[in-house]
Order: C-alpha cells, then structure tokens, then sequence
C-alpha cells in the first residue's frame, strides 16, 4: 500500500514540476491526435453530408460499411497501415512506418468512420419542416445545405469530439506502425504499456491521470454541447 501511495506522490510531483519527458510525450499525442482528427474532419464532414443529404445509388452501402468501420479493432487498422507501408508494401520507398505520419494516418482510418457516420446521423435528424421552409423561402440548393448543416452542428461538434476521444486514448494501432520509439513515436498511451511493464509506474501513473484528466474534459464538453443542442431543438417544439 505504501508503494502504491509514493507512486502516486511521484506521479504528481511529475507533473507539478512540469517533467521535460512528461511534456514532450504529451505534446506529441496532442500532434499526433490532432492532426489525425483534422484530417478525418475535413474527409468526414464532406461524407457525411453527402450520405445524410443525397440520394444515390449505393447509399445505403456506404451507410452501413461507415457504420460497421466505427468500431474497427485499432490492431487490424495497425496491420493494414503497417503492411501498406512496409518496405515490401506499395507505399514502402516513402518510408513512413515507424513515424508520427504513420500514426497519424493509422488514427485518421479510426476518426473518419466515426466522423463521417456521426455527421450523417445529425443530419438526417434535423426536422425536414427547415429544408421545406428553406426551399418555400426560395433559397439556392447550397443555402439550403449550409441552413441544414448549421441546424446539425451541435450533432457534428458531438460526432467531432467522440473521434477524438477515440484516437486520444487508442495504443494497438500506433504501436504497431510507431515502434513505439523514446522521443519520436512514443506517445501517451503506448508510454503507459512500456513503463507499466518495466515496473516505472510513476511516469505511467501520471500519464494516465492526464489521459483521465483529457478524457474528462472531451466527455463533459459533448455532454455540453449535446445539452445545449436539446434545448435549441426544443425551442422548435
């Protein structure tokens, strides 16, 4: 018990006195995640409102294979990336596996079913009397699109946040195609499974009360926002 307790109070200290090697693992999750969540953004939303806005043939297919991808186990999505990418893959001459694009392209194949499906579901959610009224109002097919995405936004800033929360806290994937290694591909999670197995529970322990402290901070901000979009949608009612 007291061990556990002093790895507590040097966890802490970890991170009251700002570790060098503490920050640098952090910064480099928040670049790494972030640049994967942008990513997955700019190629979801478009999705997303195309399937929720469109009908075409092969919608309900891109539907469910969006849907069915939202909860792909991150280790296949880390062997595809690694075997696309190795050197006896296609992509091999760029020599890109074991690098922080490598991670970020594997947690953008994560984010993007989540984004694409999520901003789908937003949108086919918002009551079809706004696109009426829109179109009744003589508004171009644009205006109306831009009326109907702003009325789900609330949906989308949620379905943006969940894929965060997805790649902030995934390891097999980025373990596999970063190697894991001290001062360029380790990040938060990946440095918790090293450290927990090498019996360095300090640095683990303060990583993960960060993790926590993130993930706290995403799921209370969606609880947020999908209260605030409740209330704007109840004032329809």
């Amino acid at each position: 018990m007291e061990y556990i307790i002093g790895a507590f109070i040097k966890a802490f200290s970890l991170i009251f006195n700002l570790d060098q090697e503490l920050i640098a693992i952090i910064i480099l999750s928040f670049k790494v995640s972030g640049g994967a969540l942008i990513i997955a953004t700019f190629a979801g939303l478009p999705m997303g409102a195309m399937t929720g806005l469109k009908r075409f043939r092969g919608r309900g297919i891109i539907i469910s294979i969006l849907n069915t991808f939202m909860g792909l186990p991150p280790v296949v999505v880390g062997l595809f990336v690694y075997l696309i990418l190795s050197r006896s893959g296609p992509l091999g001459f760029m020599a890109l596996l074991y690098s922080p694009t490598a991670m970020i392209i594997a947690q953008c194949i994560l984010a993007f079913p989540i984004v694409a499906s999520l901003c789908h579901s937003a949108i086919i959610s918002v009551d079809p009397i706004i696109k009426q009224a829109s179109m009744a109002l003589g508004a171009t097919p644009l205006q109306v699109t831009a009326t109907i995405v702003k009325e789900a936004r609330y949906g989308i800033i949620s379905g943006i946040m969940a894929a965060l929360g997805r790649v902030m806290a995934e390891v097999g994937a980025i373990l596999i195609v970063g190697g894991n290694i001290a001062g360029y591909t380790r990040v938060m999670t990946t440095t918790i499974a090293l450290e927990t197995d090498k019996g360095n529970f300090e640095l683990a322990l303060a990583l993960g009360i960060i993790l926590l402290t993130i993930s706290l901070i995403i799921n209370s901000a969606l609880h947020l926002i999908q209260k605030k979009g409740m209330v704007e949608a109840n004032r329809w009612v």
